[in-house]
């Protein structure tokens, strides 16, 4: 994530992780976090909620498409999804999820993100 997307998700978020309590509410609040729509006998079904902060969302979308062209991690975690049968457009939102669980950690911790080879199996 660049100095201009870094910007827009502190505009957003305000810069106070504190203040969502968990990294499902962030993404809730982003529109990352899928929520139920059933009815009866109809069960399974989700979709995005319809209040969500769009420019997050946005900003999270982009980050995981300059993420898909720069960091390996996160075209190995874009892959792995697209193996899974999911869609481009699926494996793109799991990797903003994934990277906004990321940024979430990174507050919290108070450290930078370094990156390090996937996990590819227990030996």
């Amino acid at each position: 994530m660049g100095a201009k997307l870094g910007a827009e998700f502190l505009a957003a978020t305000g810069g106070d992780m504190d203040a969502f309590g968990s990294p499902d509410r962030l993404a809730s609040f982003a529109g990352l976090a899928p929520r139920p729509h059933a009815s009866g006998r109809v069960s399974g079904n989700v979709r995005r909620p319809r209040r969500y902060h769009r420019g997050l969302l946005r900003t999270m979308y982009l980050s995981a498409m300059v993420g898909l062209q720069c960091c390996p991690v996160s075209k190995a975690c874009y892959d792995r999804k697209r193996s899974e049968g999911k869609s481009h457009k699926q494996a793109l939102l799991a990797l903003a999820r994934r990277r906004l669980n990321v940024l979430w950690a990174m507050f919290r911790d108070e450290q930078c993100f370094h990156a390090s080879s996937p996990v590819t199996g227990a030996a």
